[in-house]
């Protein structure tokens, strides 16, 4: 007996419907609904073969998000990023810093040991 197993079972997805996933079903219904919502909103305005048409295109865009994967994200996920990337700023500003005045403060109570231990490296040449 055989039994088939994905190369990467991190990948799988259990189908529950005609091969479906949960996902790809739930999409596929909702194009289902906008094409027949479509076609008796624009049957009495249109002809019939133009209302198939625009029902095609209409719920294509429904059904293609329960299938189409883009670097192994779904479509949400992926629009998400590019919502995200478009409402970020384009330009970073960048203000130069002098590590010496960050990392240094004359302040700080070490300063002191620590004047002291640069003094004895730098008298035993190393």
């Amino acid at each position: 007996m055989n039994e088939k197993i994905n190369q990467e079972i991190l990948e799988y997805e259990e189908t529950i419907f005609w091969g479906l996933t949960v996902r790809q079903f739930l999409f596929s219904v909702i194009a289902v609904i906008v094409a027949v919502t479509i076609y008796f909103g624009l049957k009495r305005f249109i002809g019939t073969e133009t209302v198939s048409w625009v029902c095609v295109l209409a719920a294509f865009p429904f059904a293609a998000l329960g299938f189409i994967k883009y670097h192994g994200l779904h479509a949400e996920q992926f629009a998400a990023i590019v919502i995200r990337q478009l409402a970020t700023p384009k330009q970073l500003d960048f203000e130069p810093v002098d590590p010496e005045e960050y990392l240094w403060d004359p302040d700080d109570e070490d300063t002191e040991e620590a004047n002291v231990f640069d003094q004895n490296i730098e008298n035993s040449g190393g």
